[in-house]
């Protein structure tokens, strides 16, 4: 499966306030990195971080969750999921070539 084929298999569980869509989308995927976060937060108090083969696959699952709302946040902003990839990608290639991928800002 390619990413696009992803987003388009997503889609179909989709419900949402269309009129809202960028909103929700944005919300939906902070509170999904939020769970990732919390979980790898609790590993790392109650288990030294040391991480278990089922706490692997919990986050793993909270992880598509954000893949989900990655994959609609993108479609609500008109791009297919594969250009946002390579969008990112040619970003980062850009960077690694200009020896900036340390630091920060978004137009290093």
């Amino acid at each position: 499966m390619n990413l696009n084929q992803y987003q388009n298999e997503a889609m179909r569980t989709a419900i949402f306030p269309i009129d809202q869509g960028i909103e929700y989308t944005t919300l939906g995927l902070v509170s999904e990195a939020g769970e990732v976060a919390g979980k790898v937060k609790k590993i790392i108090r109650d288990h030294d971080g040391n991480f278990s083969t089922e706490q692997k696959a919990a986050i793993a699952d909270e992880v598509g969750d954000c893949l989900w709302y990655v994959a609609a946040l993108a479609r609500e902003l008109g791009y297919p999921l594969d250009h946002v990839a390579h969008m990112n990608l040619n970003k980062l290639e850009s960077r690694a070539r200009r020896g900036q991928l340390k630091g920060n800002g978004d137009n290093r």
